[in-house]
């Protein structure tokens, strides 16, 4: 009984260092893997938006009935106004000026009633001089999947024009060719530091590789409802 004892006590240092090794080996995989995939989706997203993004360009862009314009928060962390947004909102504007939407569908965030995207996207863009009745809401765009699915299953468009910064209109891009949108984009300015830029950059890459497992999983917006329609715009002839 001793020596079997002894024995036992003598090879439990080699099972500890073996469950350890398989343990890194097992964390070394699943980092490869997950190295792997958000490679794997950021070049299909990247892929799929080649040729479909303009940046600071509007007189080529075609014309679509609405633009989908992608919420954020008006303020940043330091509580001054969101370059992010007030570029979007800009761009927005310069599109629908050009003719080249009939009208801005505001998606974003309404959670909370101290937190509401769509009603300050509104009022900047009537400040910009957008009539309001060109300007759609949808307090149901808590992500942008739920955006880009809402745009087709509620309000009716099968082609659109994409508003946000060029990073988040190729992941917006993917979501619309996954859902049978005929979609273009708009990039609208992005003027940031280099830290800020990187942390962006990192969380755009997580991002996507939440929207690939999101539509391979067949996840659906949180909230559908009734569809809304659009009505076509008549051009008043010129006599």
């Amino acid at each position: 009984m001793k020596q079997i004892s002894e024995a036992i006590l003598m090879k439990q240092p080699n099972i500890k260092r073996l469950l350890v090794r398989r343990v890194l080996l097992s964390l070394a995989a699943f980092a490869a893997l997950t190295l792997l995939f958000t490679v794997y989706a950021n070049v299909m997203t990247e892929k799929a938006a080649e040729g479909r993004i303009y940046v600071g360009v509007i007189d080529s862009v075609r014309h679509n009935k609405a633009a989908l314009l992608l919420g954020t928060n008006p303020l940043n962390r330091q509580g001054r106004p969101n370059s992010y947004f007030t570029n979007r909102i800009m761009t927005a504007s310069r599109l629908y000026h050009s003719g080249k939407v009939d009208y801005i569908i505001a998606s974003g965030d309404n959670h909370t009633a101290l937190y509401d995207e769509p009603t300050a996207m509104r009022d900047s863009l009537i400040a910009h001089g957008v009539p309001a009745e060109r300007i759609v809401l949808d307090f149901a765009g808590f992500r942008t999947l739920d955006s880009v699915v809402r745009a087709k299953e509620v309000f009716g468009c099968d082609a659109l024009t994409i508003v946000s910064q060029a990073d988040h209109c190729a992941r917006a891009l993917y979501l619309a060719g996954a859902n049978g949108i005929e979609a273009v984009a708009v990039a609208a300015p992005l003027r940031a530091g280099r830290l800020v830029r990187m942390r962006l950059a990192l969380r755009e890459w997580l991002a996507r590789d939440k929207m690939m497992l999101d539509i391979w999983f067949g996840k659906k917006p949180h909230f559908l409802g009734s569809k809304i329609e659009l009505p076509e715009i008549r051009e008043i002839p010129v006599e």
